[in-house]
C-alpha cells in the first residue's frame, strides 16, 4: 500500500473508514448511554474526540491543503482553506488542543461527527479521482490512510483499556493465537542497511525512516517468536517483581508506584497467575480469560520487558537486529506481526533526519521513547511493514505489546 495509486487508495480510503465506524459502533453500544464518558487517563482520547480528529486530520492535509500535490515539499505552515466544519480546527486540531482539555470540549454528537466523517470522505475520493498518480500527488492519502489505521488501532486498544465488551468477531480478530515455540536463530554478522529508500519511484516512506544508512551487526542469536506466558510465569514465580536488582531504577520506581495503587504483581490486566498450574487468567474487552501458555505474553511495559530479560541471562535486541531477523529469517521460522514487540532501542532520528510537513509525528519524541517493532493482531495488515518503527513510552502497557530476547 505504501506505493498504491488512484484505484487501491480509494478502496482502501473507504475501508479505512468503514472499520473506524464499525469500531465506533462497539464503543456506541457500550456508552452512548453514558454520553460516551470516560475517565481522564494519558493512554487515552475521549471516542467522539478520537472520531473526530480522523476526519479532522484528512481533511486539513487533503481537502484543506492547497499544496497536497506536492508532497513532502509541501510548506506546513502554508495558509489553508476553511474546514466544511466551523470549529474543526478548535475541537480536533491535536497540536494545539492540549490532551486533558479534550474532556471539557462541547464535542458534537456522534451522529455529526458521523457525518463530518463521512463527508470528508467524500471530498477526499473526488479530490483523488483528479490526482495523478506521481508520489507526490498520492503522499498525502497514503499517509491520511495509515494515520487513520493507526487511529483503529487505537480504538481497539482503548476499547480494551475502557473494558468494553466487543461483537464476538471482533474478539476473535483480536485474539493473538498460540505459537509453536522453536530454537532461537543464529545469525550471521552483515552489514545492513537501517532505514527506506526515499525518493522518486520509491512510495511513501515514514519520516522517521530516512534516510538508508549501513549499520555493522555482528553475528547474534534471536528467538524466533515473542516471549509466551509459559516463559514469563517462570520470572513472576521467581520473584521477578519483588527483585529490585532485576530492574533498572527508573523501571523499579515505576513498578513500586503500581504495587501501591493496586498491587501489581503481573502484567496489565493479569487477574491471577497460578505458579504452581501456569495458569494465566487476563481480562481482555472485559472478559476474564485463560491465556494460553504458548500464546504471546501482551500488556508487558519496555521495564518488565528489560526486566524479564536480565533474569533469564538474556537482552532485548536492538531495533537493527530485530530487522535483519524479519527480513532474512522468516524462512528458517522468525515469527512476527502478533503483538508489538519492544526492542532495546531508544527512539532516535537516523542521520540526515529531518521531518515531513506532519511535523509533530516524529521529532517531539526522540529521545524519551523506545522503538517497538513489528506488528499486532489489530494492527491493518497494509499498515505492517518490517521497516515500521513504532514508539512509546518506556511505561506503556495498554498497547498490544510483548518482546522477544537476545542471547547476551
Amino acid at each position: 500500500m505504501r506505493s498504491a495509486g488512484r484505484e487501491l487508495l480509494s478502496l482502501a480510503l473507504m475501508d479505512a473508514r468503514n472499520h473506524t465506524l464499525q469500531l465506533m459502533g462497539q464503543y456506541q453500544n457500550a456508552l452512548e448511554a453514558v454520553s460516551f464518558a470516560v475517565p481522564r487517563l494519558a493512554s487515552l482520547n475521549p471516542p467522539l474526540w478520537e472520531l473526530g480528529h480522523v476526519g479532522w486530520f484528512q481533511e486539513r492535509w487533503i481537502g484543506r491543503n492547497l499544496q497536497r500535490a506536492l508532497g513532502t515539499r509541501c510548506d506546513p505552515a502554508h495558509a489553508r482553506l476553511a474546514s466544511m466544519e466551523p470549529n474543526a480546527d478548535r475541537w480536533w486540531d491535536s497540536d494545539h488542543v492540549p490532551h486533558d482539555s479534550r474532556w471539557t470540549l462541547d464535542l458534537p454528537a456522534l451522529e455529526n461527527c458521523r457525518s463530518y466523517l463521512l463527508d470528508t470522505l467524500e471530498s477526499t475520493l473526488e479530490l483523488l479521482e483528479k490526482a495523478d498518480e506521481s508520489d507526490d500527488a498520492l503522499y498525502f492519502y497514503r499517509l491520511c490512510l495509515f494515520h487513520e489505521d493507526m487511529h483503529g488501532e487505537a480504538l481497539a486498544y482503548g476499547a480494551q483499556t475502557l473494558g468494553l465488551t466487543l461483537a464476538p468477531h471482533f474478539l476473535t480478530a483480536f485474539t493473538p493465537p498460540p505459537v509453536a515455540v522453536r530454537e532461537p536463530l543464529l545469525l550471521p554478522a552483515t552489514l545492513w542497511q537501517l532505514g527506506s529508500e526515499a525518493g522518486p519511484g520509491s512510495g511513501f516512506v515514514f519520516d522517521n525512516e530516512k534516510a538508508p544508512h549501513p549499520v555493522q551487526v555482528p553475528e547474534f542469536d534471536i528467538d524466533a517468536q515473542p516471549v509466551t506466558w509459559a516463559q514469563y510465569v517462570e520470572f513472576v514465580g521467581d520473584g521477578g517483581y519483588d527483585r529490585e536488582a532485576l530492574w533498572q531504577p527508573a523501571g523499579w520506581q515505576w513498578l513500586q508506584g503500581l504495587v501501591a495503587a493496586e498491587g501489581r504483581r503481573g502484567p496489565r490486566y493479569v487477574e491471577q497467575i497460578g505458579v504452581a498450574s501456569g495458569a494465566v487468567m487476563q481480562t481482555r474487552f472485559g472478559r476474564t480469560m485463560r491465556m494460553q501458555g504458548h500464546q504471546p505474553v501482551m500488556h508487558v511495559s519496555w521495564w518488565e520487558a528489560d526486566a524479564w530479560c536480565r533474569w533469564a541471562g538474556r537482552r532485548l535486541p536492538s531495533e537493527v537486529e530485530w530487522e535483519v531477523a524479519a527480513c532474512t529469517a522468516a524462512r528458517r521460522g522468525f515469527r512476527w506481526g502478533d503483538v508489538w514487540e519492544w526492542t532495546g532501542s531508544s527512539f532516535r532520528p537516523y542521520p540526515g533526519f529531518a521531518p515531513d510537513p506532519y511535523e509533530t509525528y516524529s521529532q517531539p519524541w526522540f529521545g524519551s521513547h523506545k522503538v517497538l517493532r513489528g506488528a499486532s493482531f489489530a494492527t491493518r495488515a497494509r499498515l505492517k511493514q518490517p521497516k515500521f518503527r513504532n514508539f512509546y513510552l518506556p511505561e506503556r502497557d495498554d498497547i498490544f505489546c510483548g518482546f522477544r530476547s537476545c542471547s547476551l
